[in-house]
């Protein structure tokens, strides 16, 4: 309670109750309201200022985690692009060299980033420039690696027509290298054996036995079995696809026909002596888009090294065809 308050009263020297109005009681009370409003307010803020909420504490916990989780994305993803850099690497100066194919160019390696600002929801927030980011370095890895699996698809296929082409590219003997010493003449400049002039001779002579079997030196599709008393006689070329082709000449009889697919090793005719020939041999040339190349560089599939020179020494040494 209030201690009671008096006023001296000189005219009657004695002390009067002070008596306060309902005017004054209000006015003291409203000060004292005000007053008291603004010294919480100025609590409150001193309050928030230095000292943090359970509620703000908490949000900040929350944030620091995050902002460490971003960080360990970034580590991470950093880890990743060096994973893809190594695959890209491999893929261009590796794979895509052994199958003979033009690497990936740099600008869709990268995805085509750019262009249309697709992170602007992001913006405005106190973490946004993180955010943004994170959110934009995983857009490019994910990009980068669609466009690298894209890759790895294109050379499955190439592997796959790699392997077809293996198999096509004529590459044994197409008589038995049994006895190397039946090549009669090589690639080149030779003496014809009729006209007795100096003649490029546009594939290798074989000499061997009438009716020695001649096989099919790659994969392929009978594109022709001539009968011909003249020239390169009794003949049978082979469409081996990827732009190689090869012709046996001079053959006494057939074992295929027109359309028909042959593999490799295949039995397609015999030794003969037909046409404008002085022996029995096999007159044998590969084409490569149409053009003659020396089949002696395609005989790396039955041929050990030391029997490869032993033939390269005697097809350079003979000086007459034998057609």
């Amino acid at each position: 309670m209030a201690p009671t308050k008096y006023k001296f009263d000189p005219e009657s020297l004695s002390f009067d109750k002070i008596r306060l109005g309902v005017r004054t009681v209000m006015m003291r009370a409203l000060a004292y309201f005000i007053g008291s409003v603004i010294i919480a307010v100025i609590y409150s803020f001193v309050f928030g200022l230095f000292i943090d909420s359970p509620k703000e504490k908490a949000l900040k916990r929350e944030i620091s985690s995050l902002t460490l989780q971003y960080d360990l994305m970034h580590k991470e993803m950093g880890s990743i692009e060096k994973v893809i850099d190594h695959l890209q690497e491999t893929d261009d100066n590796l794979y895509r060299t052994i199958f003979g194919a033009e690497p990936v160019s740099a600008t869709l390696r990268q995805g085509g980033t750019g262009g249309v600002n697709m992170f602007s929801q992001l913006e405005g927030y106190d973490n946004s420039g993180i955010v943004i980011e994170t959110a934009a370095r995983l857009d490019k890895i994910r990009r980068r690696i669609y466009i690298q699996s894209r890759s790895f698809d294109d050379l499955i296929n190439l592997a796959r027509e790699k392997e077809e082409m293996l198999r096509s590219i004529p590459a044994i003997m197409p008589i038995s290298s049994k006895d190397l010493t039946r090549i009669a003449s090589g690639f080149g400049l030779r003496i014809h054996p009729v006209y007795k002039i100096t003649k490029f001779h546009e594939g290798m002579d074989f000499t061997a036995p009438l009716g020695t079997e001649i096989y099919a030196s790659g994969d392929g599709t009978v594109e022709s079995v001539n009968s011909n008393k003249r020239g390169m006689g009794n003949n049978i070329v082979i469409d081996h696809g990827f732009g190689y082709s090869s012709v046996y000449a001079h053959l006494d009889g057939f074992n295929v026909r027109v359309g028909q697919k042959v593999h490799r090793g295949d039995v397609i005719g015999f030794v003969g002596n037909t046409g404008l020939s002085v022996a029995p041999h096999l007159h044998y040339e590969i084409k490569l888009n149409g053009t003659n190349v020396d089949p002696v560089n395609y005989f790396f599939n039955d041929l050990t090294a030391a029997e490869y020179e032993k033939m390269i020494e005697i097809a350079s040494k003979t000086g007459q065809s034998f057609d």
